[in-house]
């Protein structure tokens, strides 16, 4: 059996604070991943080494998904208010439908900047054993030559 649930004003009031909060830390990732790009343009048109078109490649996704988390978590804010305008209008059914739809929503968001983590611990994985390769081989040229 279902319970009802109260929604009153200020229920869809309590997520503004964590949503605006996440929606800044979209905004700071986006930010220096798009600082980022830059960088490594100038870098691979100077040099063409293909590992830095493939980081290009892995920066374009990741920006892609961070676009999507904050379309999906501004979507979540509109339904909060939303809701709370259609609570003010009396309509709480109506409200519980957005107020749902904004949870979700704001899953979705959450979701996705899970999976944008994910991905940044993996390219930073492999930027940890591309300078080790980078280390051991130097190291190898160093004996070969004699000196070490």
């Amino acid at each position: 059996m279902q319970t009802p649930i109260e929604l009153t004003l200020t229920t869809p009031a309590l997520l503004f604070p964590a949503i605006s909060l996440l929606l800044l830390a979209y905004t700071n990732r986006f930010l220096t991943l798009a600082n980022l790009v830059r960088s490594l343009r100038d870098r691979y048109d100077a040099t063409h080494e293909e590992h830095v078109r493939g980081q290009i490649a892995n920066l374009r996704y990741r920006l892609h998904l961070i676009r999507n988390m904050q379309v999906f978590g501004v979507g979540s804010f509109f339904l909060c208010v939303l809701t709370m305008f259609l609570l003010y209008l009396g309509q709480a059914g109506a409200g519980a439908v957005m107020f749902g739809t904004a949870l979700v929503l704001l899953l979705v968001s959450l979701a996705l900047s899970l999976r944008e983590v994910q991905i940044s611990v993996d390219a930073l994985t492999l930027e940890l054993q591309d300078i080790g390769d980078r280390r051991e081989h130097g190291k190898h040229n160093q004996a070969a030559r004699g000196g070490g």
